[in-house]
């Protein structure tokens, strides 16, 4: 599954509730020994469509649902469960009210890191975005859209923070960050904001739940040297592992094994390469040189 970057137009990324159902139907289809095509005739629609359906590259229509249920055998008590769920994953998420200032290719993520219980992330060049700090998030994204209002740039960051509040929740999902030392010397608005969110980075990574590793230069080369990227793993047994990446040019959404497989390898073997000791001592030393 991927998703362009480009624009905000086009069908947004899969929603959490929207690819469960979209497996339960797929299930179903198969438990009841129904091909695609069998699908396709009970709707009078094509093959691909009923695996855009079961793939959540498209709405489900509660009359779809009942109608394919019904073709499969299930009860009026299970299809009614079914379309249910189908009319709640069709309702817009909190972030709805930012659709504005949120890009279709990103409304996927932060609706992914909403439903995650653990989020594994790699930065080389920014904090990652559930850390960082007011001031920080605003340079940060003043930089990343220069044509914005400040009305414009305020809505996004109070998104960001906004976003944050997954970590205060009391089913928070673990939080396991490995950030390149580059990130730290990355000045960005001035000694007193680094000295800010370094003292959150330090704040946070006490959390149970958070992580934060440093990968410090003396590193060297390593297999996780490139683009940023967020692996979810959910509760939901019908939810595979997912893997987004950011490129200059795109943003994609992976879930096929063996891409996953590969970052989540990447992303252990960056964590090895630092301790919690060394990070947060590399932390200090960097709160006393933005002193």
């Amino acid at each position: 599954m991927s998703e362009s970057r480009s624009g905000t137009g086009g069908t947004s990324a899969p929603t959490v509730l929207r690819m469960i159902l979209g497996r339960r139907l797929q299930e179903r289809r198969q438990g009841a020994g129904a091909s695609l095509e069998d699908a396709a005739s009970a709707l009078r629609v094509t093959p691909l469509t009923i695996r855009r359906l079961e793939k959540a590259e498209v709405a489900l229509k509660p009359l779809y649902v009942e109608k394919l249920l019904q073709t499969y055998g299930a009860g009026p008590q299970e299809i009614d469960e079914f379309v249910a769920l189908a009319e709640r994953a069709n309702e817009p998420g909190w972030w709805y009210a930012y659709r504005d200032v949120l890009p279709n290719w990103f409304s996927g993520y932060v609706s992914l890191e909403t439903g995650a219980k653990t989020l594994r992330t790699y930065e080389p060049h920014y904090v990652t975005g559930l850390l960082q700090t007011y001031r920080y998030a605003r340079r940060v994204l003043s930089g990343g859209f220069p044509n914005d209002s400040d009305e414009d740039l305020e809505r996004r960051v109070d998104l960001r923070l906004r976003r944050q509040c997954l970590l205060e929740r009391p089913d928070a999902p673990t939080l396991w960050v490995v950030m390149e030392e580059a990130v730290l010397h990355r000045v960005v608005g001035g000694p007193e904001i680094m000295r800010e969110q370094v003292e959150r980075l330090l704040e946070v990574s006490e959390l149970a739940h958070v992580g934060v590793d440093i990968v410090p230069f003396t590193a060297g080369a390593h297999v996780g040297a490139c683009a940023p990227f967020t692996y979810f793993r959910f509760e939901e047994p019908e939810l595979p592992d997912i893997v987004y990446s950011e490129i200059l040019s795109g943003a994609m959404y992976l879930d096929q094994r063996s891409d996953v497989s590969a970052h989540l390898e990447a992303h252990n073997r960056m964590s090895l390469l630092t301790s919690d000791g060394d990070s947060r001592a590399l932390l200090n030393r960097m709160r006393k040189e933005y002193s």
